[in-house]
């Protein structure tokens, strides 16, 4: 299954465990990692001895790189393409809400990779630890798929542009880039959570929820300041006065004609800039509709709104041609459906927000 999951007795009360354990893959979430997860979170739920949860991942190299494209793409030039696209979406956008509304608190220790839906699950936790090696993004627009997982819930709430900017840019974070724009709570210096989960199991939890939430947060708040983190240099801080107005044009075609040509010889900005340069148009345009109609709706609405979206990319050409040029035949070379931003019809843009079922068939109609 690639979880491993334990309860560990604490002074008193129980800590729920969740590890993700496919580091070959950079724990890239498969269909069943995802069911497992939200098996035990079920079951953690209703157990009143497990008083808090904490997510992580083995190895070295990262949290998360997100979903398990290989798997998907399989499906999808297998001939079974839309069954396991709706299964496979549904199932992790359903994970990321309960996370979101879990009645017990979560804490999520992220490192190296955690981008796609790796980020969706530290963006869904009530703690969002953070360590020195982490590089967080939302690189969908490589691949031709869109930034997911809830992103038009938790990308809208960044500073003014910035949330659309990494949607279009895939640019990557490092640690004080995501404590400074708040895609997290707490910095540490440790990569892994041992000597938090020592302090957990050495505190006693009395199951009252708002009581033991209070306790978390004074612990992991004592914890943090007794770590001595060395603040890598931000990423981001150099670029965040010109970001808002570079992406608040009237149209898509402007704001990626303002970036492009935007000068800038910092490498960061350069590597952000060539992923927009290089990226599918129609994800950039889904990008911009997603972010905007997003403003206007509940968490609930935002996941039913990207489980259409996915669905869709899953039909079309180019998620599966950005799959196979930058992870099967690795040749980086995607051949988009459209040529550039200013060549996608809006109607296909629209299609994406079109349900392919009826509103009674809603796979996340029941959240």
């Amino acid at each position: 299954m690639s979880i491993h999951t334990e309860t560990r007795a604490c002074l008193d009360g129980k800590v729920g465990l969740i590890r993700l354990d496919a580091p070959r893959s950079l724990n890239a979430l498969s269909e069943h990692m995802i069911n497992g997860m939200q098996a035990i979170l079920d079951e953690w739920a209703a157990d009143p001895d497990v008083c808090l949860v904490l997510l992580w991942g083995s190895g070295d190299r990262g949290f998360c790189a997100g979903g398990d494209i290989r798997e998907l793409h399989q499906a999808m030039t297998g001939g079974e393409g839309d069954l396991k696209a709706i299964r496979y979406f549904s199932a992790e956008y359903r994970l990321d809400y309960t996370l979101h509304t879990y009645p017990k608190p979560v804490v999520c220790w992220a490192h190296g990779a955690t981008m796609g839906g790796g980020l969706g699950l530290l963006a869904a936790s009530r703690y969002r630890v953070v360590t020195p090696s982490i590089k967080l993004a939302m690189p969908e627009i490589s691949i031709g798929l869109f930034p997911d997982v809830g992103a038009g819930y938790f990308l809208n709430r960044l500073p003014e542009g910035i949330g659309l900017f990494l949607g279009l840019t895939g640019a990557r974070l490092n640690q004080t880039d995501s404590m400074r724009i708040g895609l997290a709570d707490l910095a540490v210096a440790d990569e892994k959570p041992n000597a938090l989960l020592d302090r957990i199991v050495d505190t006693r939890w009395s199951g009252e929820v708002a009581a033991d939430d209070n306790r978390l947060y004074r612990l992991l708040s004592q914890f943090a300041q007794d770590q001595d983190v060395q603040w890598p240099e931000s990423q981001l801080a150099a670029h965040e006065q010109r970001i808002p107005p570079l992406c608040r044009g009237e149209s898509l075609p402007s704001v990626v004609e303002q970036l492009i040509n935007e000068p800038h010889d910092d490498p960061w900005w350069q590597t952000a800039i060539g992923n927009l340069r290089n990226g599918c148009p129609t994800t950039a345009w889904l990008v911009w509709a997603q972010m905007r109609k997003a403003r206007q709706l509940s968490l609930k609405e935002i996941f039913r709104m990207e489980l259409v979206m996915a669905v869709r990319c899953c039909a079309g050409q180019d998620l599966k041609e950005g799959i196979r040029a930058r992870l099967i035949d690795k040749d980086n070379e995607p051949k988009w459906q459209f040529a550039g931003v200013e060549d996608v019809p809006e109607a296909h843009v629209d299609m994406h927000f079109i349900p392919p079922w009826m509103p009674a068939d809603d796979p996340l109609a029941e959240l």
